[in-house]
């Protein structure tokens, strides 16, 4: 009893249309057992929704009915472990959420170092790709900014010219700890990666910031984006074409 008590003292804190899993509900190992059934007591009674096993929702109620989770809270269980970010969704997704494209994928791509993580729940599926650093809170959102780099060139419907300005207000907006870290973990990224941060972040901060970046690339080595160098004038310090 005390077990079923506390998950129902928790998920009465929960807001509506919150997704949770047992990690969030404090059971102990010895008492997974009586969790188990508490779970699926208050599944029968409507109280919350199963996602897939072992993700739950509490149903948010309107005048309309009950309503599910919207896209990013089902993904949310996905991409955290014990309250810890583990992933992050990359890919088209992310591409239209930063104003790359316009598209919209039917299948979501999610990254994660050390794990492959699927999603196939109705309508909601997504695939694994593996993401070149560890994925961290501090962090996941430099890497979107480097997969953006890193994908450019097959970024559906993509505007160069705008999307340099996009990326590159992103990029002025960081901090100086943050721009370092981008730096650090581009490092990790295939070369033409590293080629064109350098030359966005080249009209942002000193070049003697940049001397790690610049040691890292090949000096014979070209990288073709196939920009004008009205778009981009940097990019023959850097051997971006």
């Amino acid at each position: 009893m005390r077990v079923t008590q506390n998950i129902q003292k928790i998920i009465s804190k929960l807001a509506e249309g919150t997704t949770f899993k047992y990690e969030q509900l404090e059971v102990e190992p010895q008492e997974f057992v009586a969790a188990a059934k508490a779970i699926e007591r208050l599944i029968a009674k409507g109280l919350i929704k199963r996602v897939s096993t072992g993700v739950f929702y509490k149903p948010r109620k309107t005048v309309f009915g009950e309503l599910k989770p919207n896209e990013d809270e089902l993904l949310k269980p996905y991409l955290f472990e014990k309250g810890k970010r583990v992933a992050y969704i990359t890919g088209t997704t992310l591409y239209n959420r930063l104003g790359l494209t316009t598209q919209i994928p039917k299948t979501i791509k999610i990254a994660c170092r050390n794990k492959r993580i699927t999603v196939s729940r109705g309508n909601l599926k997504a695939t694994p790709v593996k993401s070149y650093v560890d994925v961290m809170d501090n962090n996941f959102y430099l890497l979107e900014l480097l997969d953006a780099l890193k994908d450019f060139k097959q970024i559906p419907d993509l505007d160069k010219s705008s999307a340099i300005k996009i990326l590159s207000k992103r990029l002025k907006d960081l901090n100086p700890t943050e721009t370092r870290l981008i730096i650090k973990c581009s490092l990790a990224y295939p070369p033409r990666v590293r080629g064109f941060l350098g030359a966005l972040l080249e009209n942002i901060i000193t070049l003697s910031d940049l001397t790690v970046l610049k040691k890292s690339l090949n000096p014979l080595s070209k990288y073709e984006y196939g920009f004008e160098k009205t778009q981009l004038p940097t990019t023959e310090n850097w051997n971006i074409k």
